[in-house]
């Protein structure tokens, strides 16, 4: 080969190779639409660019984050020509920290994209809609969240400890003092955290921090090394002092600090009060919650003579109000460890008509002798990659209603169209804004036998 064709590279068959845009790169861009994660849509030299913090028919200038082929990701640095619905954040660290990412649109035009959002995945992924819409289940648009996680992280070279939120769109902490969208009575704990935590003799060996209320404040500290007695000394002091429990975790599960500690929530409608721990999954925002399962149990018509079937039960959150005001409950969980709590949570409020079982529900229900008897209606409340070897034998338990609760709309549409293809007919579908301030979607779903 000559030295001058030692030099040429072999091109792909569809002509040149379109250049990367560099990180960081600044870019003028039109705002076309809204996506469903809630970042504006522009469109520019063939390519799709997602930008955090636009909105549609704005001018802004953007930064390049990350880019791959025809897809581009940016934040919004500078707003050119302003939406009409541009709000002023209420929060001075809005477009910094990762958690609240909408504080910009206005609350109804929030419930607008979420109600868009699962309409148009069942639509995309099931050809459905359903006969009739809910009006969307709100709650305060702040102070709601009872549960936070706090960042922290050791910086050898400043020698310093970082605490407070993950960045949008980064492993950067953000440091912040006050949480618009957290319980007030955490407040005073996220407050006086940073000092507390710095002020240890090994401050390297904290992991993170947790925050819950529910019928205690509780502080929960994972440590990647045991703790110096000292800061551990600091630690029951400043809990003391906001009447708040510790929790320790360092290897395995987190552990009280006293041994007669308890962490609970009620479902104040039916009198209920659930233990918990902190990792336990509760729902984060309370009053949504009861709202919540009051409407899935409206939707669901429970009859005093019905047996009723609760997949990914959890701590009971669905299955002890059902167990008011049915036969029986069958409950059903993944996690051995929720399953037994769900269980003493049964029995604490008194509820012998509620059975609960530990199963793999990714396989089949007919395997289970729990499920052999049949059910007047199922509830069933997935993680995000949804039941679909669930639904797929929904038919074979007999239901005759099935209310379904899901915090990812895309696996919900999957799950209908199998749905649909058992025989059952979508009745009713809405959002419930678990999660203001965010384009996080949850819906629930009511099926009836045709």
């Amino acid at each position: 080969m000559s030295r001058r064709n030692a030099g040429l590279r072999f091109q792909p068959s569809g002509g040149a190779r379109t250049p990367q845009v560099p990180v960081g790169k600044k870019q003028r861009l039109r705002i076309e639409r809204l996506a469903h994660d809630g970042r504006g849509i522009a469109f520019l030299e063939g390519r799709t660019w997602f930008v955090a913090g636009a909105l549609p028919e704005e001018e802004v200038e953007a930064r390049v984050l990350a880019a791959r082929s025809q897809v581009v990701e940016a934040r919004a640095e500078r707003v050119l020509v302003a939406s009409p619905l541009r709000l002023a954040p209420p929060c001075a660290h809005a477009g910094h920290c990762g958690g609240c990412t909408l504080q910009h649109l206005p609350h109804g035009e929030q419930l607008a994209l979420k109600q868009r959002t699962l309409a148009e995945q069942l639509a995309r992924f099931a050809d459905l809609a359903p006969t009739t819409w809910a009006a969307p289940l709100v709650g305060t648009e702040f102070g709601y969240r009872r549960r936070a996680r706090i960042a922290v992280r050791w910086d050898a070279r400043a020698r310093q400890l970082e605490v407070g939120f993950r960045a949008a769109s980064s492993q950067a902490i953000v440091g912040i003092e006050d949480c618009l969208v957290l319980v007030q009575p955490l407040q005073p704990l996220l407050r006086g955290l940073p000092d507390l935590l710095r002020g240890f003799d090994k401050p390297q060996a904290v992991g993170h921090v947790e925050l819950f209320q529910g019928t205690a404040s509780a502080l929960l500290l994972r440590h990647t090394q045991p703790l110096a007695e000292a800061d551990l000394l600091r630690l029951r002091a400043f809990c003391q002092a906001q009447g708040a429990q510790l929790w320790l975790q360092g290897e395995g599960e987190p552990q009280p600090d006293q041994a007669d500690a308890r962490l609970a929530y009620r479902l104040e409608r039916w009198n209920l009060e659930l233990d918990y721990r902190p990792g336990d999954f509760v729902q984060v925002n309370a009053a949504v919650n009861e709202a919540m399962v009051a409407q899935a149990l409206d939707w669901m018509n429970p009859q005093p003579g019905d047996r009723v079937l609760d997949l990914f039960c959890g701590l009971g959150n669905f299955a002890l109000p059902l167990a008011r005001q049915v036969r029986e409950v069958v409950a059903v969980e993944g996690v051995e460890a929720m399953v037994q709590r769900a269980r003493g949570n049964a029995r604490a409020n008194g509820l012998e008509n509620l059975q609960v079982f530990q199963a793999d529900l990714s396989n089949p229900l007919a395997d289970a002798a729990w499920a052999r008897q049949g059910f007047d209606a199922v509830l069933l409340d997935p993680p995000r990659d949804g039941a679909f070897e669930a639904v797929r034998q929904m038919a074979a338990t007999g239901a005759r209603r099935v209310v379904y609760v899901s915090c990812n709309p895309a696996t919900l549409a999957r799950d209908s169209a199998e749905l649909v293809k058992q025989g059952y007919q979508l009745k009713k579908a809405g959002i419930l804004d678990m999660f203001p301030q965010t384009a996080h979607v949850e819906a629930m779903a009511l099926f009836e036998a045709g």
